[in-house]
């Protein structure tokens, strides 16, 4: 028979739809539809100048906001030809990696939510307080911060705020280990994680995973090491992987990534250099084109942006970790059970209003496609 789900998903409140096949409580195939929250964001960034665009990249995601307006603002000083100041990167990478912290902690407090650990859902947000407090402090945004610019950012850090971070670093170095201990040796957690949504290193490999997901299948890809940017050449870290491919696994790798991102922040505020923040920058970019990629929680973020010497870009195209790792939620589905389905799908850690900002179903195929400028203006008339 087949058990729809959707289009809201068992996990979170964003739009979906999945259409299970089920043999009893045998999952035996899925259909996966994207596109319910178009929000013609790509047309928008047509629209507006560089500058402007910023904070549009920022909406894209609420949670991963800052991955967003770094590779657009990386994109952006790569087509104008230009480099943002050491103190700059640096401070790139500090946001980025609490933003990584976050996320994961999010990550974490959902997936104890959709295996009936409440308990853990609470202590997980409680921590996440403390990420959110340090952003707060470095910018006065406890979620979109305002940091990037173009050429550099628009936030320092003070040396006086120093202690106060590092003093968060310790509680979050903390209450990390404990969930470390605790994914591992907990009953419920190890009941309902292992050996469920397995996905094999084959898999990852051929259906083209990215960040956490392809880690977990013993992967070792990461764009911070693989295609270093901002302050990453200069910062000494792991890259985390696991072998097993499954729900634990996954767990496993965004907590011990956490870690070594508590590790970076505290190497960043040691070391960070002395300088100016932003370098000047002409808006009227002569007509080029470049790609820009950053690591962000969830996997490879990727910008390609096109000008044409206006203040207006010509064209900005965006794909976002979800699509890429989309593809592998099939062969973690089929084999399992109708219940593992919202804690299978959330340890692919989805993002569909960011992943959906440009794409539509099509009632003919009812497949998912990005929708083109054309289209848009022949709508739009």
């Amino acid at each position: 028979m087949v058990v729809p789900i959707g289009p809201q998903h068992p996990a979170l409140k964003e739009p979906e739809y999945f259409r299970f096949e089920v043999k009893g409580e045998e999952i035996v195939d899925v259909d996966i539809y994207f596109g319910y929250a178009h929000r013609g964001i790509e047309e928008t960034f047509a629209r507006r100048n560089y500058r402007h665009n910023i904070y549009l990249s920022e909406r894209i995601c609420g949670i991963c906001n800052i991955c967003h307006s770094t590779c657009y603002s990386m994109a952006v000083e790569k087509v104008a030809g230009i480099e943002a100041p050491e103190r700059a990167k640096y401070i790139r990478s500090l946001i980025l990696e609490l933003e990584r912290i976050h996320s994961h902690l999010l990550w974490l407090a959902v997936a104890a939510h959709e295996i009936g650990f409440d308990t853990l859902f609470m202590l997980a947000m409680r921590d996440r307080e403390h990420v959110m407090d340090m952003r707060e402090i470095i910018s006065g945004g406890r979620v979109h911060s305002a940091t990037n610019t173009i050429g550099g950012v628009r936030r320092d850090v003070a040396r006086e705020q120093v202690p106060k971070l590092m003093e968060k670093l310790d509680k979050l170095e903390k209450s990390v280990k404990y969930y470390i201990d605790l994914f591992q040796t907990d009953r419920t957690i190890r009941s309902r994680c292992e050996n469920v949504g397995v996905l094999s290193r084959e898999d990852a490999i051929k259906l083209c995973a990215v960040g956490p997901v392809a880690r977990a299948s013993g992967v070792k890809t990461d764009l911070r090491v693989d295609d270093p940017y901002a302050a990453y050449p200069y910062l000494s870290f792991d890259v985390i992987t696991e072998n097993d491919g499954d729900v634990m696994a996954k767990g496993m790798v965004r907590l011990r990534e956490m870690a070594e991102s508590v590790k970076m922040v505290r190497q960043i505020l040691k070391e960070i250099p002395n300088g100016p923040l932003r370098v000047p920058v002409d808006l009227k970019i002569p007509a080029n084109e470049a790609v820009q990629r950053v690591e962000a929680p969830r996997g490879e973020l990727l910008y390609y942006i096109r000008s044409n010497g206006t203040e207006i870009p010509e064209r900005v195209r965006v794909r976002t970790p979800t699509y890429a790792s989309a593809p592998s939620l099939k062969p973690m589905f089929v084999g399992g059970t109708v219940a593992e389905i919202p804690i299978v799908l959330w340890s692919l850690d989805v993002c569909f209003a960011c992943n959906d900002r440009v794409t539509l179903v099509d009632a003919n195929t009812g497949k998912a496609r990005v929708v083109t400028m054309e289209e848009l203006r022949r709508w739009r008339k």
